[in-house]
């Protein structure tokens, strides 16, 4: 079972003020309300692990397994048999960017679980968006 979900948002801040907020996991509960906070083992890169706690204090393993600097990274949640995956993408668009979050959730319940996990998108965009601008 297989669940996708794509949100975008434009925003006048530029794609590395958005990129300086991504790559920073100690800022994610500052935008994101599904995190409470992150404990990454490293620096972040590609491969590099950690915890990550979700609101409710469910505490989920989770890989950053691909970065491009400056533009995009995914990470990887596994809860059981369930995996989800995060896939942040900003571009420059106009005077500022425009920014991509794609989430797939698959294993067992997955379409029950995706709409829970992609719930709170539109509010995390808007959160980082805000940051990204300084608001």
């Amino acid at each position: 079972m297989t669940f996708e979900h794509a949100e975008s948002i434009t925003t006048t801040a530029p794609p590395a003020a958005v990129w300086a907020l991504w790559s920073d996991v100690g800022s994610w509960h500052l935008w994101d309300p599904a995190v409470e906070a992150v404990a990454l083992e490293g620096s972040f890169g590609e491969g590099a692990g950690g915890t990550m706690t979700l609101t409710g204090g469910t505490e989920a393993p989770f890989v950053v397994e691909v970065v491009e600097p400056g533009s995009r990274y995914l990470d990887r949640l596994t809860m059981g048999d369930l995996a989800i995956e995060i896939d942040h993408v900003v571009v420059p668009a106009g005077d500022g960017a425009e920014i991509t979050v794609t989430t797939r959730v698959t294993g067992p319940g997955a379409e029950d679980v995706g709409p829970m996990v992609t719930r709170d998108a539109p509010v995390a965009l808007e959160r980082l968006v805000a940051l990204a601008q300084g608001a």
